[in-house]
């Protein structure tokens, strides 16, 4: 007969190693994500994976303070999605490639607000 401890352990170390290939698969789009929003993304996802091995370590040691120390690492990295989001918004065109329309400069900059001139 299987104890609850035993499944608990091989639940805890498989979705260990489930987070450690989402922590790799996310790095490499961080290092090589094409554009700025993929790589605040993937910064986003590395907040909520950092979040799964802190909350797996809880229930694997009993230790019940790792999950607040979850708790406040998630109101952090919000708060940093948040910011990168509002810098991407501040610096208009996402894209690096600039549009034939930019070229001919028809088109209005936005400012830092997102509203036009």
């Amino acid at each position: 007969m299987i104890t609850p401890a035993a499944i608990i352990a091989v639940a805890s170390s498989a979705a260990l190693v489930i987070l450690g290939l989402a922590l790799i698969l996310t790095v490499w789009r961080v290092v090589a994500g094409p554009t700025l929003p993929d790589r605040i993304l993937a910064l986003d996802m590395l907040t909520g994976i950092a979040i799964g091995f802190i909350a797996v370590i809880a229930v694997k040691t009993r230790f019940s303070l790792y999950i607040d120390i979850a708790i406040s690492l998630g109101l952090v990295g919000f708060l940093a999605t948040v910011a990168f989001a509002r810098f991407v918004l501040s610096r208009g065109n996402i894209k690096s490639k600039p549009s034939a329309s930019a070229a001919n400069g028809k088109t209005q900059k936005r400012r830092a607000g997102g509203k036009k001139r």
